[in-house]
């Protein structure tokens, strides 16, 4: 019998957004469940926010814990025109794969 803890595979996307999206997109990341750790960057790349998520957050109560950070994100949208988003996921979903190149 293994009682070992198991570690979790993750793997990360970026995605470039407008301010004006950040706080949707935020919302829709944390309700995917999957999602591990959200990090904003600028658009020349220095850290701006890092926001760790833990698995099982219920849907139901993300504008309830998230409030402060729903407040920060709706201020730095309001500064800035573009944001850099790390999006760490488990390994449960598989990364998008990339299109084969033909020769």
């Amino acid at each position: 019998m293994n009682n070992a803890p198991k570690s979790e595979h993750t793997w990360t996307e970026q995605i470039e957004i407008a301010g004006n999206e950040l706080v949707d997109r935020f919302k829709k990341l944390v309700s995917e469940g999957n999602v591990r750790r959200v990090t904003l960057r600028s658009p020349d790349g220095r850290l701006l926010l890092e926001i760790p998520l833990t698995a099982g957050v219920a849907v139901g109560g993300v504008v309830t814990v998230f409030a402060p950070v729903l407040a920060a994100l709706g201020a730095m949208a309001a500064l800035l025109a573009k944001v850099k988003v790390d999006i760490v996921r488990a390994a449960d979903d598989e990364p998008p794969q990339k299109p084969k190149q033909r020769k």
